[in-house]
């Protein structure tokens, strides 16, 4: 087997298993628009603060938020007396994925910052920052969600070699769990999950054979992915480590200048990834190498261990997982159908490799969140923080899918995943930012406060004047009809794959 670059027969893949391209196609529109058709409130101070270093970069050069520092509690604070400025006090690269919007925005309209009232009750600034955020999300986390909602349709069919599993684990991921609400923000949540999916697939795929492991497009793929996950949020270096262990482990049989090769090119493209962050600190600081979150103000427990992180504390992973406040089961109730598929693959020899690895970034990611010392999130629905777990607890809903061979448990599962979704649109049609003294969030304030009201926040409503319900509808009658046609599509497909 030397000669083909790999020892054994490929584990855990399929090389003629592959999602259907046509559903492929309909599950991005999808996912997509459902993305883009709701929008997040762009005063919420972690939105706030990157718009606003997005704008500087934009209208003057610079990263300082001076001028704006009052409309967001998230800034950071180098310097006293004259010399005092206020900055972004995030990882810049949900910011630097902004300035094209801020720039193009600004461009067509003839509008800058400047020439609005810099104060929260101006109508005029809040259309003018949410126009901004809505243009944003649409080319950044909502084409990284939509898309890595594809893979994993490809990943899943690849799995089980039955794309009804595929198209299982994707919509389980992308609409039924808080994955959907998250990708309408510019936190960054979302786009490290999304991120951390593109890399696992690409990493699964290019060692499924010879001829794939020869191709460039892999390791492009997975550095990049995983050097921008870090330029987002630092703390994704963790996990990235433990899918780059994997990736050794899974190439552990290739001959080793392939291997080399390999490596190498993931090397630099997690390299070229992360220089826009050197480039940002360069600007706004000077330096390369001070960090945001060294100027924090207004947040005392970031002065708690490594900038808020300390140890985990097994009660905080409760309330992660299981508490009615943040508790993950309560807004995905779908993916405990994914802890048990996680199970069938650590038990089966082809799929064991991926199973463990995506049990150990779930325990990382879990163990971050439960070492915060704002572990909760502030204003949040669900645990926003442990967001890029999802997607590995997703994988398994495709193995979970195929192993229901009564068709009474398959439709008790679709049930499951109807009901996932149901909740993740009421969550995501109203708000993401629900008070943090609230018992229950979803209940309270997004379904019994908000959605019965109408009070909806659909971009056509909040920036186009559209009656909330009348676009809510008008989502509906489109998304209803395409989801339609995919599961229409999935079922021929199916019949196909078992002749």
């Amino acid at each position: 087997m030397a000669d083909s670059g790999i020892a054994a027969r490929p584990r855990g893949v399929s090389a003629d298993a592959r999602g259907p391209h046509g559903v492929a196609l309909m599950l991005f529109v999808l996912v997509w628009l459902s993305c883009v058709w709701f929008g997040s409130y762009a005063f919420n101070p972690n939105n706030a603060t990157r718009l606003f270093a997005a704008i500087s970069l934009v209208e003057r050069g610079d990263a300082k938020i001076d001028r704006y520092q009052s409309l967001t509690i998230d800034k950071a604070q180098f310097g006293t007396g004259a010399m005092r400025h206020y900055y972004m006090d995030k990882a810049p690269g949900m910011t630097l994925i902004a300035v094209p919007a801020v720039w193009a925005a600004n461009a067509a309209t003839g509008k800058q910052s400047l020439d609005e009232v810099i104060d929260i009750a101006n109508p005029r600034l809040r259309t003018f920052l949410g126009v901004r955020l809505s243009l944003a999300v649409a080319y950044s986390s909502a084409v990284l969600t939509a898309f890595a909602a594809v893979l994993l349709l490809d990943l899943g069919t690849g799995l089980t070699g039955s794309p009804a599993a595929g198209v299982f684990a994707a919509l389980g991921y992308a609409l039924g769990s808080v994955v959907w609400g998250w990708s309408t923000t510019l936190f960054g949540h979302a786009p490290v999950a999304a991120l951390f999916l593109i890399a696992t697939w690409a990493i699964w795929r290019g060692t499924a054979g010879a001829r794939e492991l020869r191709r460039w497009r892999y390791p492009v793929m997975a550095g990049l992915a995983l050097g921008f996950a870090v330029a987002i949020e630092f703390q994704a270096a963790l996990a990235g480590v433990a899918i780059g262990v994997w990736a050794s482990w899974r190439t552990r049989g290739v001959t080793r200048p392939i291997r080399l090769r390999m490596y190498a090119v993931a090397g630099v493209m997690a390299g070229v990834a992360v220089l826009p962050v050197l480039a940002y600190d360069q600007v706004a600081f000077g330096t390369p190498f001070v960090l945001g979150y060294q100027g924090v103000v207004g947040f005392k427990g970031m002065n708690e261990g490594l900038f808020g992180l300390t140890y985990p504390k097994p009660f905080v992973v409760w309330e992660i997982l299981f508490g009615l406040r943040r508790g993950l089961l309560w807004v995905a109730p779908v993916l405990v159908l994914g802890a048990v598929g996680l199970g069938l693959m650590v038990r089966d020899r082809t799929t064991r490799d991926l199973g463990c690895l995506a049990i150990a970034v779930i325990a990382i990611v879990l163990s971050i969140n439960a070492s915060y010392y704002y572990w909760d999130g502030g204003a949040s629905v669900g645990p926003r923080h442990s967001v890029p777990a999802i997607p590995f607890l997703a994988i398994g809903l495709a193995p979970s899918w195929a192993a229901l061979r009564r068709q009474a448990l398959r439709w008790a599962a679709v049930a499951l995943l109807g009901v996932s979704i149901v909740i993740n649109l009421i969550i995501t049609s109203t708000d993401m930012f629900a008070s943090e003294a609230l018992a229950s969030p979803v209940w309270t304030s997004n379904f019994e406060a908000m959605f019965l009201r109408g009070t909806l926040a659909t971009v056509l409503n909040r920036y186009g004047g559209w009656g909330a319900w009348f676009s809510f509808a008008l989502y509906l009658d489109i998304v209803l009809p395409l989801l339609a046609l995919i599961v229409w599509q999935t079922r021929r497909a199916e019949r196909i794959a078992l002749e």
